[in-house]
């Protein structure tokens, strides 16, 4: 049970190191340009779909990760530019529906150019193995990698945010646009930087799901929905708080997952258990944030300006 236990948090690190890195990116730009963008998946599926298109071809999964994340950079600056820029000063709702038609062109883009069925990207061979990290316990390398990866990105954009006159000037924007604009900053350029971070740390998100996911249209709506939950839980615009929240997110799921239908067949009958159990861990994640709204509505680590 301890061996069983300690995999299951390993596991939720790792959904939520992934989890994190679209998140990231979600909050930033939720948080500064006071966009509502849900086709922020999309960047997660076109991530995935170019990595693993790449790799096929050239057999290559360093040169698929590369033409992956600057794929997904391109294809972000050119929606904010062609699209978003339109819509930071329109209402939620404005943003809601142009958002939603993003997602409905890119999901039927992404059908006609690799067709409707799922593609698969192959596991690079020196990550396929297996490592104890405990005696018993066995852990796909991959994971570990992307628990890896996905920490340093959210290092490297701490270090950013917090240390540079990039960051700065995006701490300044989420606090007062007007007043950096009036100082002479550019705000559009600032906002296509922060969209094109934004879009990257979603795509590389994407690349590295590719391997343990089937790589097909709509796959990132479900991740979207989830890193709404993350930004709610731990504040809109606080990087902190998306890497706590994701990291509680995923840890929760895991748990959930492996650990409530044994949990309720010592209470209730094996049949209700069979039925209620994967009901009732895919509810845990939004009563979590049900809670945090309630008892701490502004999140529970809200951005601090300084």
């Amino acid at each position: 049970m301890a061996l069983l236990f300690f995999e299951q948090i390993l596991n939720g690190v790792q959904f939520g190191v992934m989890l994190f890195l679209i998140a990231a990116g979600l909050t930033l730009v939720f948080g500064i340009m006071n966009l509502i963008n849900i086709a922020h998946g999309v960047l997660y599926m076109i991530g995935a779909y170019i990595c693993a298109s790449v790799i096929q071809v050239t057999g290559s999964f360093w040169q698929g990760v590369v033409v992956a994340i600057l794929g997904t950079l391109v294809v972000g600056i050119f929606v904010e530019v062609l699209v978003f820029r339109r819509l930071y000063h329109r209402t939620h709702l404005d943003q809601v529906l142009a958002t939603f038609g993003v997602t409905m062109f890119f999901n039927e883009l992404v059908r006609m150019i690799w067709g409707p069925t799922a593609i698969y990207a192959p596991m690079p061979e020196f990550l396929s193995g297996f490592v104890e990290i405990i005696p018993g316990s066995p852990f796909p390398v991959y994971r570990l990698a992307i628990i890896a990866a996905g920490l340093c990105a959210g290092a490297a954009l701490y270090v950013v945010i917090t240390y540079t006159r990039l960051g700065m000037l995006i701490r300044a924007g989420a606090s007062n646009r007007a007043m950096i604009d009036a100082l002479g900053v550019n705000i559009k350029l600032l906002y296509t930087v922060v969209f094109g971070i934004g879009a990257a740390l979603a795509g590389f998100a994407g690349l590295m799901a590719g391997p343990l996911l089937t790589v097909e249209s709509g796959m990132g709506n479900d991740m979207l929905i989830l890193a709404l939950v993350v930004i709610t839980i731990g504040g809109v615009g606080s990087i902190r708080g998306a890497l706590f929240a994701s990291l509680l997110i995923g840890i929760i799921d895991a748990m959930g997952r492996s650990f409530l239908r044994p949990l309720l067949s010592t209470i209730t009958p094996q049949t209700f258990a069979d039925t209620a159990a994967p009901a009732i861990a895919s509810m845990l994640i939004y009563l979590t944030m049900a809670l945090v709204l309630i008892f701490r509505p502004q999140g529970l680590f809200p951005p601090v300006v300084r």
